[in-house]
């Protein structure tokens, strides 16, 4: 279903806190794949879809990723991204920005929508910003949807929310 005011394609069940993260594959520039939540297994996980490489916001977040990625290993987080924008363009952005983590290409938006509630803009075609926070079991710890080009994770939350998170387990 399309709402005919804002292109929007109406989301699928979003995903909460403690369901279990889709299966979903990425395509990775070269020809390589990654199984969500597989490839994220026993640590903890950030996955972002973005809007495209067009999106200044979009191109803002992965920027800080890539700037908090040591911060984030220290704390065992690994992070993906995704979008539906062709792999040319992806590793353009890639190259672009030096990322250094999994960015995915060529996504189907309806069934990634499908799969985890995220929003898709029809015409054209893409994803609207969503993040989730994976726990090491592959369950869902947080789910950020935006149905537009704000609201979205930033890597500091991530940080405090998974420091928080194990300093309240071992006590």
């Amino acid at each position: 279903m399309t709402d005919s005011v804002n292109g929007k394609a109406a989301p699928a069940s979003l995903l909460h806190p403690g369901d279990a993260f889709p299966a979903l594959t990425l395509s990775l520039p070269g020809g390589d794949e990654l199984r969500l939540p597989d490839a994220l297994a026993g640590g903890f996980g950030v996955v972002l879809f973005y809007r495209g490489s067009w999106c200044p916001y979009c191109n803002a977040q992965l920027r800080a990723f890539q700037r908090s990625l040591d911060k984030l290993a220290e704390l065992d987080v690994k992070v993906v991204a995704v979008s539906v924008d062709d792999e040319a363009t992806t590793k353009e952005l890639i190259a672009k920005h030096g990322l250094t983590f999994p960015v995915g290409h060529s996504a189907d938006a309806a069934a990634f929508a499908a799969a985890t509630g995220a929003f898709v803009h029809t015409d054209p075609v893409y994803l609207d910003s969503t993040g989730f926070v994976l726990g090491p079991d592959g369950r869902v710890i947080v789910s950020v949807y935006s149905s537009g080009a704000i609201g979205r994770l930033v890597p500091e939350d991530v940080a405090g929310m998974i420091r928080y998170i194990r300093e309240h387990a071992a006590g």
